[in-house]
């Protein structure tokens, strides 16, 4: 029996997402995935506490809502539901000021406008911009580079003058992105904060222009959460894809991408089986792990594996999960409604913060992303309590600890415990009595993320650092920052490749495509669509 068109190794959401796009106009597709559940970092359990449920990775999707690649899909169809925050993000000081990111752009302008005088004004004319180009900027982001179409529409909206301040203000580090529109620490606080989602210090190239994105789209959208949990946009997507024909084997570990005539022809899994692919592989795993474990080297080009060793992964990271047994008690008003907080004293304590991780130092005072999720969707957990969790960043390679605590990076339950105790002192510096809220709590170490995740080496979520150098056409590596890979019929559709990190299922979508323009010589032999509806009552292989 002949084996599918294409095989996609990964049921990550980069993978669901191409293997939605092929499937939707006709290929037979299977994705195999190592772990028992679809999902990859899409995932969400109740391992805490039976009561709460927590999202094991990714919990808020500003991306995947602004994503024209997810809005196709339609997932609202198969059983996928929204829910938002009073506010999207607050981000407070130790003395009782709070910058907020609210739902109304005239609510944020008046929270930033009582840092400084004239920085509402600042904020709304930002916020106008984003309104003019935010649709063609974001399909840039979004298409294969270089983005012809949405890039022709972006500078004929602009003119050459505007275009060319518009991407200088995208280049800048986010602490002068700040300066230079903001007066007051209010909306510099936003941009920042917003910029280290990725690994974007305070003066890193392109952390304005990331501050800023994420900022617009937190405006524009909210940063919203999946009713239920992250695991129901994986659900969504499974349920898609088994209504269009495709199918998602769970617990089949991908070992070798086999090439015949430099020509990707299928996959051997773990117990051996050979699963062959009529038109293309498609690779939804990190570039490094694809070249250096998947591929045999000797049908890599000798470059493609030295620039490989130069690939930097971003930062590794620490999640801690609790159960709370009421509200976070903070001491301002602010963060008390919003879904994101943001937990530094400050710019400077944010570069601190950076610098430290730069010095291969464990950072002594963490900079946390906190998430309450109950805030943002009521059935995470009992009325009257919260389902909260926090990460922050530590590095690659630790040479030693910024902290009292001899962390070295062994992350043994000493150390383990030692860290989540200090990230629970970061919470308590701006809302006192916040321990005594904790029912139970799990800490993740890099470690341990990689082991429920495999594709996050090292706990690096992003699938590689975010600084310039290794974007558009250097990511993974240098080259035409396109899914295409010296193997013919193998495509890159990972966050390693453009335009990385977050999900936005642009990487999937990119390499489905792509895969689609190689075969239009054969468009006559392509099967028809097959659909059976939403079918939501469907359930996942998992």
């Amino acid at each position: 029996m002949p084996g599918p068109d294409a095989v996609v190794i990964g049921a990550g959401p980069n993978g669901l997402v191409a293997a939605n796009v092929l499937a939707d106009v006709g290929w037979d597709v299977v994705v195999l995935e190592a772990r028992p559940s679809a999902g990859g970092a899409v995932r969400s359990d109740r391992g805490l506490d039976p009561a709460y449920v927590h999202d094991l990775f990714s919990a808020f999707y500003p991306l995947a809502v602004a994503s024209p690649v997810i809005a196709r899909l339609r997932l609202e169809e198969y059983g996928l539901r929204w829910s938002r925050a009073p506010a999207v993000v607050a981000h407070p000081l130790t003395d009782g000021r709070c910058a907020v990111l609210a739902a109304d752009p005239e609510e944020t302008a008046a929270s930033l406008e009582r840092f400084a005088a004239g920085d509402g004004a600042a904020w709304l004319r930002l916020y106008r911009l984003w309104e003019r180009i935010g649709d063609d900027l974001t399909r840039c982001l979004f298409t294969p580079f270089p983005p012809l179409r949405a890039g022709g529409r972006l500078a004929l909206r602009l003119g050459y003058a505007e275009l060319l301040r518009v991407a200088r203000g995208m280049l800048l580090p986010a602490r002068r992105f700040g300066e230079e529109e903001f007066a007051g620490a209010g909306g510099r606080l936003l941009i920042a904060g917003n910029a280290l989602h990725a690994d974007l210090a305070p003066e890193s190239a392109l952390g304005g222009g990331f501050g800023w994105l994420m900022c617009m789209l937190g405006q524009a959208h909210g940063f919203p959460v999946p009713v239920g949990g992250a695991q129901s946009l994986t659900d969504a997507l499974v349920r898609r894809l088994e209504a269009h024909g495709g199918r998602v084997h769970c617990g089949r570990a991908v070992t070798e991408i086999l090439v015949r005539g430099r020509r990707a022809a299928g996959v051997r899994t773990a117990d051996g089986t050979l699963v062959e692919a009529r038109r293309a592989v498609l690779a939804a795993v990190p570039a490094p792990l694809v070249y250096g474990r998947l591929l045999r080297p000797e049908v890599l080009p000798d470059r493609l594996l030295r620039d490989l060793r130069r690939f930097q992964w971003d930062f590794s990271t620490v999640k801690v999960d609790w159960a709370l047994s009421r509200p976070i008690p903070w001491a301002s008003e602010g963060p008390r409604g919003a879904g994101t907080v943001h937990l530094a004293d400050g710019v400077d304590e944010l570069t601190l913060f950076a610098a430290q991780i730069a010095m291969h130092l464990v950072p002594s005072h963490p900079f946390a992303v906190l998430g309450q999720m109950t805030t943002a969707d009521p059935s995470r957990s009992p009325e009257g309590t919260e389902s909260a969790w926090a990460y922050t960043h530590v590095p690659q390679d630790i040479g030693g600890d910024a902290g009292p605590d001899g962390i070295t990076g062994r992350w043994d339950e000493r150390e383990r415990e030692a860290f989540g105790d200090r990230v629970e002192a970061q919470v308590e510096r701006f809302a006192p009595g916040f321990v005594d809220t904790v029912r139970a709590r799990r800490v993740l170490t890099p470690p341990e993320l990689e082991r429920l995740d495999p594709a996050l080496v090292g706990g690096a979520v992003n699938q590689g650092t975010t600084n310039l150098h290794q974007q558009l056409f250097f990511r993974p590596v240098p080259g035409t920052g396109r899914p295409t890979t010296p193997i013919a019929g193998l495509y890159l559709a990972s966050a390693t490749a453009h335009p990385g990190g977050g999900v936005h299922g642009a990487p999937g979508a990119n390499a489905a495509r792509t895969a689609l323009h190689a075969q239009q010589p054969l468009a006559g032999l392509r099967r028809p669509p097959r659909r059976t509806g939403p079918a939501s009552g469907a359930q996942a292989d998992t």
